[in-house]
């Protein structure tokens, strides 16, 4: 299966608002069609009250959150730094990291965190592994609809750290992102390698399409780098999230670019993978000794935190895997809507 290389978003430059999925996301969107000055907000109450890991809320988070990225057609601009807004927002949040403190407890010290990373099998990686032995096309595709939420912004969440290092921690950080950004070339750039591999995958290209398909689980997974990366307290547990994301990414790589060559899903969707096999295999080095290490050099008081943002990783990681499983194991979809 052959495509031509395919820009972000082919057919439509349309970002559309989701659907609701529930008062307080529908609070939030319907907000988000009107004027700023216009708008009326739930209570923090309503925010504190909500399912943190669930529907609603996550939702609610995502809107909240694009509005510093690409943002949704016909939205106002404004909405980015509404203070009745942010104020709701910092509700959800709260409620937010309460259940990832919750369901990080007891998690080791940094460097036993960081050598847990290398261990095979690695925690978080049953999707991959399920993937390679046994995966259909099918399910290929609906992984590859849900992470799209991700990938079609890869490295951007991570890069709103780097005014936030200093010295040794920053020039490593930023060597990695340069990688992640094609190196200078709009075509290597991994996020367009990405669309590339929906393409093969007979998927719409247009950044945020599978918003509305898309797992509360794996809602969770990017607004947990979105939380970390806009707070600036919050500076070293996206440093662990980092970490945990390329020490781990080339195995499970490997395992999915196997997946996609045994299924047929195209040169493409290969080279996806292939890229992060390599790639990933020398982040690894860099992350562990000069973005870690530079970081604790300066800041040593964040070894903790950094040790949380893995944890936090593992966490939404290992709930997004069990949704995943739970569904394609009973020969179910794991989408909220068809693809």
């Amino acid at each position: 299966m052959q495509h031509a290389p395919t820009p972000l978003g082919r057919g439509t430059t349309e970002r559309e608002l989701p659907q609701a999925r529930g008062d307080l996301s529908a609070a939030v969107l319907d907000a988000l069609r009107t004027s700023p000055a216009l708008a009326r907000f739930p209570g923090a109450h309503e925010a504190e009250q909500a399912d943190p890991l669930g529907d609603d809320l996550q939702l609610a988070l995502y809107a909240c959150y694009e509005l510093h990225y690409l943002g949704f057609t016909g939205v106002d601009p404004a909405w980015e730094w509404d203070p009745e807004l942010l104020r709701l927002r910092a509700a959800m949040e709260e409620n937010f990291q309460c259940a990832l403190r919750a369901g990080t407890t007891g998690h080791p010290d940094l460097d036993d965190a960081l050598d847990a990373l290398l261990v095979e099998p690695v925690r978080g990686t049953g999707v991959s592994r399920y993937l390679h032995d046994e995966g259909s096309l099918w399910q290929l595709r609906e992984y590859a609809a849900q992470r799209s939420l991700y990938h079609l912004k890869e490295a951007d969440p991570h890069a709103w750290v780097i005014p936030r290092l200093r010295g040794r921690a920053k020039a490593a950080f930023v060597a990695v992102e340069f990688d992640e950004f094609g190196g200078g070339r709009p075509e290597r750039v991994h996020a367009r390698l990405f669309a590339d591999l929906m393409a093969d995958l007979r998927l719409d290209t247009a950044y945020g399409r599978y918003a509305d398909a898309a797992s509360a689980q794996m809602l969770a997974t990017v607004n947990l780098m979105s939380l970390l990366g806009l707070h600036r307290a919050h500076r070293g547990a996206l440093v662990g999230h980092f970490a945990a994301v390329e020490i781990t990414s080339s195995p499970a790589s490997r395992r999915l670019a196997a997946a996609m060559r045994r299924t047929g899903a195209g040169s493409a969707a290969e080279r996806f993978y292939d890229e992060h096999v390599i790639a990933d295999a020398v982040h690894e080095q860099v992350v562990r000794r000069d973005v870690i290490g530079g970081l604790l050099e300066d800041e040593p008081s964040l070894a903790p935190e950094v040790a949380f943002g893995i944890a936090a990783t593992e966490f939404v990681e290992d709930r997004f895997a069990e949704q995943l499983l739970g569904a394609w194991r009973q020969g179910a979809t794991s989408l909220r809507t068809q693809v």
